[in-house]
């Protein structure tokens, strides 16, 4: 059985500036906490594991 709860991450703070995530069949879903009813991104697992790879790893960081 999947869970469509809304998560948000442990590490986020109190201040509302939040991301969440949600499983939904094959899919992970991604919205702004401040927006629930806003857009909502889209990604197979494969895709959202490649996006948390590449924000491990720097990859989107800003240039200094």
């Amino acid at each position: 059985m999947l869970d469509h709860t809304w998560r948000t991450s442990t590490r986020s703070g109190s201040n509302g500036q939040c991301v969440q995530v949600r499983l939904v069949a094959d899919t992970v879903e991604v919205r702004d906490s401040k927006d629930p009813n806003g857009p909502v991104l889209a990604f197979t697992p494969g895709e959202w594991d490649a996006l948390l790879a590449g924000a491990k790893n720097g990859e989107f960081d800003l240039p200094a």
